[in-house]
Parts: C-alpha cells; structure tokens; sequence
C-alpha cells in the first residue's frame, strides 16, 4: 500500500477551516481514517521488505502540521472578523460627518470645494473634470497652489452641468511640459461604514466608497 498518497487527507480538514468551528472536528474525524489507513497498512505490508518506522513517524509529523496550520487558519480568521468589527464600532461615529477624500464628488447644482495639490516645481496647473463615465468636461486653468478653489459646476459656455458625480485632476506643467498629474480632494458625508472581505470601507453619499486610510480630514457639515 503506497501511502504517499496520504496527505490529500490534508485537504478536507484545510477546506472546512472556511467555516468557524467545524475546522476541529474534520481535522479530528480525518485523523482518525489517517490512522485506520495507517494500521491497515502495517497489517499488509510485505513481512519480507517491512517499511521502515522512520517513514511512520515522518506520515504522522506531517499530518500533525497540516493539522495545526489548520487550527491556526480558524483562529486567524476568527481574529480578522473581530478585528474588523472592532475597527467598524470605532468609526460609527464618521456617519453623518464629512470626509475630505480624493472620491468622487456629488454635485448637486451648489459650488464644489475642492482642494488642489499642484507640484511642488509647476508655474502653471489646470483643473479637469469628469463625469461619472469619466469623460472630459471641463478644463480650467487655476493658481498654482494648494488652496482651496471653486468649480461652479458650468461647462465651457458657462451652461449648468447635470447633477451627479465627477472626480477632478489637477495637471501641473513646468514651462509649458506636463510635469505630473494629482488627484484633487473635496469633502463627503459619510453615510454608512462597511466591514467586508477587503476590511472597513467608508460609504460616502452618491455611493462612492474608500478605506479608512483614504480620508485625509473629517469635519461636522454645515449648518443648514
């Protein structure tokens, strides 16, 4: 009996590990069949080439390190979901605040503040606009700064644009040369915190969404 097949009972104890709690019991009931196996094989090997007991000892090492890598799979993701949860409570307290992150911005008719970061070298920047399908729609020359600057939210001819969500670059140029191109911040309301397979996202109104990381400042609204 070749017994080099043995560890793909490895694999069903490594695949029940998905599931919190039921990860010891499979490791444990496939132990047993390894050793059922494992007698069985000793009770039908040849008497005149015996195998080795080192080869024994070596079966059972390895199946008992399958069998605590997966223990440890189990309890690593049972810390990962306490942890996101964890993260997600501390952050309960974002919803309903704004966010200065890079996301899209919801324009809703009123003038958008946005907060540009042109080149440290640039001597002239524009702003550009898109539209939720990521096409073109405005290309503004601003100062080169880092304050705070109004997009009105009109086309070319000065024409309101629809309402939706546009996202914003800032190109920086050095003597006439594109020198670099930055993503420009404006602020969000918070609507809800996420936990999920890619851990805590950060749901802004219009529907786009970012990681904790992602937002560089939070603020309470505006009065009304």
């Amino acid at each position: 009996m070749d017994v080099s097949a043995t560890p793909a009972t490895g694999q069903t104890p490594a695949a029940s590990a998905k599931q919190q709690g039921q990860g010891s019991t499979a490791v444990s009931s496939d132990f047993q069949t390894f050793l059922r196996m494992l007698t069985t094989q000793i009770q039908n090997q040849d008497p005149l080439n015996p195998m080795e007991s080192t080869e024994f000892a070596q079966q059972l090492a390895t199946f008992s390190g399958v069998e605590q890598q997966v223990k440890t799979n189990t309890l690593l993701s049972a810390l990962s979901a306490q942890m996101g949860l964890s993260g997600m409570a501390q952050m309960a307290g974002w919803v309903g605040m704004e966010a200065r992150t890079a996301a899209p911005a919801r324009f809703e008719g009123v003038p958008l503040t946005l907060y540009p970061t042109p080149s440290a070298d640039a001597d002239a920047a524009v702003l550009v606009a898109f539209d939720s399908g990521g096409r073109e729609v405005t290309r503004t020359q601003v100062p080169v700064s880092d304050d705070p600057l109004i997009w009105a939210g009109t086309d070319s001819g000065n024409a309101p644009l629809p309402e939706g969500l546009y996202s914003f670059r800032l190109e920086s140029y050095v003597e006439g040369k594109l020198a670099g191109t930055t993503a420009v911040e404006s602020y969000g309301k918070v609507t809800e915190v996420r936990n999920g397979a890619d851990g805590t996202r950060i749901v802004l109104n219009g529907g786009g969404t970012v990681t904790p990381d992602e937002v560089r400042a939070l603020k309470q609204p505006a009065s009304p």
